[in-house]
């Protein structure tokens, strides 16, 4: 299971390693077959563990690709064991690429909220450290008002118990992490962590956005 501390992550590649000859691979659900001239566009996202917030993002419709990655550090190309450590800045985020004429980063921005609890500090249920926090990293200045004013508005309304902590900031850089971390959950679903912890999220968010995931997993 997913833990906070350098040893887990350490324990949790050494198992991976052990496992991966054993792994049947799980098509991503997202959408391939995007014409050429489509103009696309990209969202950055933390929201606690990648693994999770990725899984999640997958199902919508519009989204074409999403990449679990680093962002928000002082360290050029970090290692996941050295983002464990919590002493690089980065967050365990994800790059979203969609497509505009289907989802709009307001609906994007909507899922974020959903996807986790953005008044936990510095921490997503058991995964605590920085590399855990919320966050939402604007590529221009249209995403930041569109994220301020969500922001500014979730928290006047009163639609948490406690005060919304979620980090707004510009994206300075986003590294690509490593290849066993991409499509996680559909690759390793029969794993404890995937299985109780990622699987209810996915589940429950399915339910809410089920009006906006693509035909196939409606």
């Amino acid at each position: 299971m997913r833990r906070y501390s350098l040893l887990s992550c350490l324990l949790a590649i050494a198992f991976y390693a052990c496992a991966q000859g054993k792994q049947t691979k799980s098509k991503e659900p997202v959408d391939m077959d995007v014409p050429a001239n489509t103009k696309l566009e990209k969202a950055t996202f933390a929201a606690g563990c990648f693994w999770c917030v990725e899984a999640q993002f997958q199902y919508l419709d519009g989204v074409v690709k999403v990449e679990s990655g680093y962002s928000g550090g002082t360290v050029a190309n970090p290692s996941y064991e050295l983002v464990c450590t919590g002493t690089t800045g980065h967050a365990e985020a994800v790059q979203i690429t969609y497509d505009p004429a289907k989802i709009s980063y307001e609906e994007l921005l909507e899922a974020f909220w959903q996807s986790h609890d953005p008044t936990q500090l510095n921490q997503q249920g058991n995964d605590v450290g920085t590399q855990y926090r919320s966050a939402i990293f604007y590529s221009n200045e249209d995403q930041h008002k569109l994220a301020q004013e969500y922001k500014d508005k979730l928290q006047k309304s009163g639609a948490f118990e406690h005060p919304i902590v979620t980090e707004i900031s510009p994206l300075r850089n986003f590294y690509i992490a490593e290849d066993y971390h991409q499509n996680y959950y559909n690759q390793n679903g029969s794993q404890p962590y995937c299985h109780y912890v990622i699987g209810p999220k996915v589940e429950k968010f399915k339910k809410v956005f089920k009006d906006k995931l693509k035909k196939e997993n409606q």
